[in-house]
């Protein structure tokens, strides 16, 4: 037997939010495995103003109810979070699990959050006191720790729409399906009239939260093509010097080797 509401509008579920204590959920195939018989929960999987993808001039906006499933059938949600988010477990699991569970369970394990660190995707949240809109790097402060105040809910992540087409994205698990991530990695690089105008590059599941390191990724920025190729070698280098990865499952050295293998395989995919 679970204990909750059933809010039946967004003005609603904020009102419940501000007034009791509860967690809300969507999908739940994180929440629902969990061992806690007296939590009380806040369903929003069905809130019409947290199911709906839509775009502006600048951003695709994922409601935070949106389904991977949803978000694979959609014309607007770009290829880069498609193939991520196509590698999440199994179809059961696609269809029930969300944007918004997937960041608000706090992992830098996450697929979907990967894809947002590695575009500069920003995280609209809502409380009785009003929205706010949060890059996702400060979004996420640790490990389970996030900038979301107990009574916030998480309403939507805003994609940006340009330069993450030329993308590279590698998921490193135990086997081809159903699998969490060992390291996952996801680059952009832009290039025009032969001189690079963005790197960025993002690690998953090797810290507390996603890496990345845009002073490092400046290094590429504003060189040529050929010029960044000279360079490879020592952009590699200064990754190896700043990560810190935590202890898993495998070894930190593991997966730190792996990580720069993946960033070099990066460059190399772009000629560099």
């Amino acid at each position: 037997m679970v204990n909750g509401f059933y809010p039946q509008n967004l003005d609603e579920a904020l009102d419940l939010l501000s007034k009791h204590d509860v967690v809300p959920y969507a999908g739940g195939t994180d929440l629902m495995v969990q061992d806690k018989p007296n939590q009380t929960y806040l369903f929003v999987g069905k809130l019409p103003e947290l199911r709906n993808i839509s775009e502006d001039d600048e951003y695709v906006r994922i409601g935070a109810a949106v389904t991977f499933t949803e978000a694979l059938a959609s014309p607007l949600v770009p290829q880069f979070m498609k193939e991520a988010v196509s590698r999440i477990a199994a179809p059961a699991i696609r269809n029930a699990g969300t944007f918004g569970g997937n960041l608000g369970n706090g992992s830098a394990k996450a697929d979907s959050v990967l894809v947002e660190y590695a575009t500069g995707a920003k995280i609209c949240v809502a409380s009785v006191r009003g929205e706010r809109v949060i890059p996702v790097e400060q979004f996420y402060k640790g490990r389970k720790e996030l900038d979301l105040a107990p009574d916030e809910l998480i309403l939507e992540v805003l994609l940006p729409k340009l330069g993450i087409d030329d993308y590279y994205y590698h998921k490193v698990g135990g086997r081809q399906a159903l699998a969490i991530s060992r390291v996952s990695f996801g680059g952009l690089l832009s290039v025009e009239d032969g001189v690079i105008t963005r790197f960025t590059c993002a690690f998953g599941a090797v810290s507390g939260t996603v890496l990345r390191y845009p002073d490092l990724e400046a290094q590429l920025v504003g060189r040529t093509v050929e010029e960044a190729r000279g360079a490879s070698e020592k952009v590699i280098a200064s990754y190896a010097e700043r990560m810190q990865l935590t202890r898993g499952r495998v070894s930190a050295e593991y997966r730190k080797d792996v990580c720069l293998n993946l960033l070099g395989d990066f460059l190399a995919s772009k000629g560099i």
